[in-house]
């Protein structure tokens, strides 16, 4: 996980802790209502409907109350399952239940995240005149803010304030995320300077996005006024939240004592009951290059859950690889193989990578190979990795048998290759000044059905560069359906003729 990605927006590491991997659903759910929710969580993999599935649960029979179902439809939205959660909803008015504000508010963000912002907007518009309040206003405001609609999310805005409803901070939240989004972080100071002539009070949200936003202007003198002035306000508690932010802001800025010191202070903070938390710590002391206090805070994880997770093993993998450390990375790897009941070939990429970008390639093999006998599942990804190391050691041929391979195992078109080892091959072409071999390679990816605008500049460069006449090159974009793109048509100019 990367630092940066802990910045760059004010509303993603605030909002949410979360992993989609269905195994961790139903580990974060309280086992008092694990049943259900397991039996929800399991459609995605088994099929069937969320109808069918409350229906039978009620006539086993069960007791279902509004809550549980409530609980259920937050659990599923945070884990990005959002048309099951609104199946939720619609069973739920089937069924007569009384429905609030809450849940008109939770069908305008279900929609807008699964069917897009106009069916949001039409439920909004149905709605009963005395549902629509500054909550159901505001939740059209956050769809807005999330799709960075801005004209519309300043419409809403602007509209909200006609009805007198922007007297908290969530509006000014809302547009303040967006902003972060767009990268437009001076509009987030005025958001704040307009919030204190309006006598507005901000929250920890507030001052963390605030914070971010000088951040990412790389002004930390302004990240500590800001600071400051969060502890000065009696109503606002600085948190988990806002000191792992600090530390990420330190880190980008190269300021590793800051950011260990703001460590500290966050391990002292009551911390989200999630893996994820422990994720994020793993994560911002690897950006200190602090690789004890990473193994410390590894330990302190799996002391705390009866079992580690591959989403867990995944991050601690990643970030001993990117410190360099080949022998906590064996160790690791070794442990997760043991006692992994489920496969997952991302761990076996992340080591083979590790592997590759120090030469060890029979240590690398032997990951591959012990993989093959593992999982039944496709190893693409692993291919690929080893495509573009031979590429680059000049070995086309290791780089094909992997191809080949690869094609081997496509089933329904569920593999093209990615652009990096598309790219691969092509430098190494060009380099060569291959264009046959650069042709052969193209015949793959038409059986992959992979030709496009790029693709062709790709191997026009390749033509270029052996001083090479392409044949019948427009006749081939017609046939193959290539939209001619501005590069493509500079690139056909200087071919030989």
């Amino acid at each position: 996980m990367k630092v940066r990605r802990l910045i760059s927006s004010g509303s993603w590491m605030v909002r949410q802790l979360c992993t989609t991997a269905t195994a961790m659903e139903a580990m974060a759910v309280a086992p008092k209502r694990d049943r259900l929710y397991s039996r929800l969580s399991e459609l995605r993999v088994k099929g069937g409907t969320v109808a069918q599935t409350l229906n039978d649960y009620v006539m086993e029979p069960k007791h279902l109350s509004k809550d549980e179902l409530t609980r259920c439809i937050k659990d599923l939205r945070k884990y990005g399952r959002y048309q099951h959660a609104l199946d939720i909803i619609d069973w739920m008015e089937r069924r007569n239940l009384n429905l609030s504000w809450k849940d008109y508010v939770m069908r305008i963000d279900l929609l807008a995240k699964s069917k897009g912002i106009d069916a949001a907007e039409n439920y909004f518009s149905g709605l009963h005149p005395d549902a629509k309040n500054q909550f159901t206003y505001g939740a059209l405001l956050n769809c807005y803010c999330y799709e960075l609609k801005t004209e519309k999310a300043l419409a809403q805005f602007e509209e909200m304030d006609k009805l007198q409803y922007v007297n908290n901070c969530l509006p000014f939240n809302n547009l303040m995320s967006m902003y972060m989004k767009l990268g437009q972080y001076d509009k987030v100071h005025a958001l704040v300077d307009e919030m204190k002539k309006r006598n507005i009070s901000p929250v920890a949200y507030t001052y963390t996005v605030w914070m971010q936003s000088y951040g990412c202007l790389n002004d930390i003198e302004g990240v500590e006024r800001v600071l400051e002035e969060m502890a000065k306000d009696s109503e606002v508690n600085s948190n988990w939240t806002t000191y792992s932010n600090l530390a990420a802001i330190y880190i980008k800025a190269g300021q590793y004592e800051k950011a260990e010191l703001s460590l500290k202070k966050l391990e002292k903070c009551p911390k989200p009951l999630e893996r994820e938390a422990y994720h994020f710590l793993i994560s911002l002391y690897a950006g200190t290059s602090n690789l004890a206090e990473v193994k410390r805070v590894w330990d302190a994880l799996k002391g705390a859950f009866s079992s580690v997770t591959n989403m867990s093993y995944l991050i601690m993998l990643r970030t001993l690889a990117k410190l360099n450390d080949l022998d906590g990375l064996k160790e690791c790897f070794k442990e997760w193989e043991s006692i992994c009941s489920n496969y997952d070939p991302r761990l076996a990429v992340t080591v083979v990578h590790a592997y590759l970008m120090q030469d060890m390639i029979e240590e690398a093999k032997w990951v591959f190979e012990k993989a093959l006998k593992r999982s039944n599942g496709h190893f693409f990804k692993l291919r690929e990795t080893f495509m573009v190391y031979f590429l680059k050691k000049q070995q086309l041929n290791l780089a094909l048998e992997h191809m080949e391979g690869a094609v081997s195992e496509v089933k329904d078109n569920n593999w093209q290759p990615a652009p990096e080892t598309l790219t691969a091959f092509f430098d190494y072409f060009t380099k060569e000044k291959d264009a046959d071999g650069a042709e052969g390679f193209c015949r793959v990816l038409k059986n992959l059905n992979c030709l496009n605008s790029d693709t062709y500049c790709l191997l026009l460069k390749t033509y270029i560069a052996a001083d090479k006449v392409v044949p019948n090159i427009y006749q081939r974009l017609e046939e193959d359906d290539i939209e001619l793109s501005k590069e493509l048509q500079e690139l056909i100019k200087v071919c030989p003729t």
